[in-house]
């Protein structure tokens, strides 16, 4: 009896240590941002909108986002994911989005992130920018959120 009660002990703490050791589940986390002129620091002038839709995969770090914007000052130019910075501070580009030719309505596109990008998006600190020749530094903006 003893020996059997030592194997079922032994059976369980082997569970209970696989269970500890085994790696997160992979997740597939979507953000959102709403992209407007009064976004921008400082605000932009216009009447522009748009919005980004992303999906985060966990496990392959893929990022995938599809976008609109409508009601710019003139074409949009380019457009980037830029981070770390949250809401009313400015960062650099940390990815792009379009540019030139490809700067068009609707648009969509996937990267593999590094895992510093993949904190920051997961942290709020990425924001959407589009851009056109009236405001260079950026028409549209809106702060990635899950």
């Amino acid at each position: 009896m003893t020996s059997l009660m030592l194997r079922s002990v032994l059976a369980g703490l082997a569970c209970a240590a696989f269970a500890v050791a085994a790696p997160a589940r992979a997740e597939t986390v979507t953000l959102k941002a709403s992209l407007n002129p009064s976004n921008e620091v400082p605000p932009a002038k216009g009447n522009g909108t748009g919005e980004v839709t992303a999906t985060y995969d966990t496990a392959s770090k893929r990022l995938a986002w599809k976008g609109t914007y409508s009601g710019l000052t003139g074409p949009a130019t380019m457009a980037h994911f830029h981070g770390p910075a949250g809401p009313g501070k400015n960062a650099g580009m940390a990815l792009p989005i379009f540019a030139g030719a490809a700067a068009k309505s609707p648009f969509a596109g996937i990267a593999t992130l590094t895992d510093s990008q993949a904190r920051q998006l997961l942290a709020g600190e990425w924001y959407v920018n589009v851009h056109t020749r009236a405001n260079t530094a950026g028409e549209i903006r809106g702060q990635l959120a899950k």
